[in-house]
């Protein structure tokens, strides 16, 4: 499977951004679609995931903010990013997950910076 992950940019604090990761198959054959966030500082951290069954997991450091959601039909996994802070500085992956407990595959990523 391949990901493609796009939409990262550069925002001022508070405004929006929105990711889009194309899956080149169906994505209901996916346990699990999820992003991660990683810094030159930290390890790749979940941000926000969503089962097959369409259940939502998010980090608490973005709930209210971020929200996941998919298009079946395109493929596509999303994340729409409000109300940004610096600290959500970082460049984003997207990852399809088939099994539970499995690594899954990984996007190329992309990145969001934002500016104070």
């Amino acid at each position: 499977v391949q990901l493609q992950a796009s939409g990262g940019g550069l925002v001022q604090a508070g405004g929006s951004l929105r990711l889009s990761c194309v899956v080149s198959e169906s994505i209901v054959n996916f346990y699990a679609l999820g992003w991660y966030r990683q810094t030159p500082r930290e390890t790749r951290q979940l941000v926000a995931r969503i089962l097959r069954s369409g259940n939502t997991n998010y980090a608490d450091s973005v709930k209210g903010r971020f929200t996941i959601s998919r298009d079946i039909a395109e493929k596509t996994l999303y994340l729409q990013m409000n109300n940004l802070k610096p600290e959500d500085t970082a460049t984003y992956y997207c990852n399809a997950k088939s099994k539970i407990g499995s690594g899954g595959a990984w996007g190329q990523g992309t990145q969001v910076t934002v500016s104070s």
